[in-house]
């Protein structure tokens, strides 16, 4: 081969990789831009697929025989300043609503005031008036679980019945977990979840809320459930990376023993209760803190005995 074929074969060679170079940029930048929607959909969907599996592949819940009891801690007095300072009665005005139509309307109080957002500064007192001051004094937004202490007590404050639970995944180096509250539904004898932080709850096809096990449930049946976005079908919402959301985040549960008012205000006492499968066991727990595999007891129906109240007499 003469040297000038030689440079006529090269600069052909030249000529193709530089065209494929080209090609490759349009591509990549075509599934940026022109189906970046269908490139992130389809991702959320495998990941959705994988965290089911590992719900699936979850040793079974069994029964579990430590002692520990669920309290519901009201104060009268707190109660009466937070709707007092929130001015409840000027939103809750239909006296027939329902407790699941209450709860509502406080979540979507909080989420249309207080967006989300990993703060920078970690407030120092935790109860719904001090959050409050601290997004008009401070920062304007926090996560999902100072959303769900804000509205904890909001609830508790309408004499509603919730806990604000962490919910997290298989994985736990992953630190992206998520709280929200489950709301006891006295007409419907059922827990809910409701999401204030990312504006959403989930219900049957037939619209009745889900609780965070009615969820666990489903997903491991592949059963369907519907996402209601807090502010209806206008608001801006990603159902399917919320759908993988929280297919991720409901291997495993932990909340409060005893809730109540100013509940993760410093000094934070009390113990956890940990809901597991079999053979799991929370790395980051306390010694005090109880884990259980039972999910019929985690998850039972206040009792009688749950509701502690306090009068004003009683503080004196």
């Amino acid at each position: 081969m003469t040297p000038t074929d030689m440079k006529k074969v090269l600069k052909t060679i030249g000529y193709t990789l530089g065209g494929l170079v080209i090609l490759l940029i349009i591509a990549c930048l075509l599934i940026r831009f022109a189906f970046k929607e269908q490139v992130i959909a389809y991702i959320n969907k495998q990941q959705k697929k994988e965290y089911v599996e590992l719900l699936r592949n979850a040793t079974p819940y069994t029964t579990h025989t430590t002692q520990y009891h669920f309290v519901y801690r009201q104060d009268t007095l707190r109660a009466k300043q937070i709707r007092d300072f929130f001015r409840l009665d000027t939103l809750l005005t239909d006296s027939a609503a329902t407790t699941w139509e209450k709860t509502l309307t406080l979540a979507k109080f909080v989420a249309s005031n207080i967006p989300h957002a990993n703060q920078t500064k970690y407030p120092q007192k935790s109860n719904a008036i001090d959050l409050w001051k601290y997004t008009r004094e401070v920062e304007p937004a926090f996560n999902c679980r100072l959303h769900s202490i804000l509205l904890h007590e909001l609830l508790l404050s309408e004499n509603i019945i919730n806990r604000f639970v962490t919910c997290l995944p298989a994985d736990t180096l992953d630190t992206d977990c998520h709280v929200v509250n489950l709301v006891w539904l006295p007409e419907q004898n059922k827990w809910a979840m409701i999401d204030s932080d990312q504006q959403a709850w989930l219900g049957t096809p037939e619209g009745i809320p889900l609780s965070l096990e009615e969820m666990r449930e489903r997903y491991i049946a592949d059963a369907p459930m519907v996402i209601h976005p807090l502010f209806g079908k206008g608001q801006d919402f990603n159902h399917g990376y919320y759908c993988s959301y929280w297919a991720k985040n409901l291997y495993w549960f932990i909340c409060w023993e005893e809730t109540g008012y100013d509940k993760e205000t410093l000094p934070i006492t009390g113990r956890s209760i940990i809901l597991v499968p079999p053979g799991f066991t929370d790395p980051n727990a306390k010694k005090e803190d109880i884990h259980t595999t039972d999910a019929k007891r985690f998850w039972a129906a206040p009792d009688s005995e749950a509701v502690l109240n306090l009068s004003c007499d009683d503080l004196g």
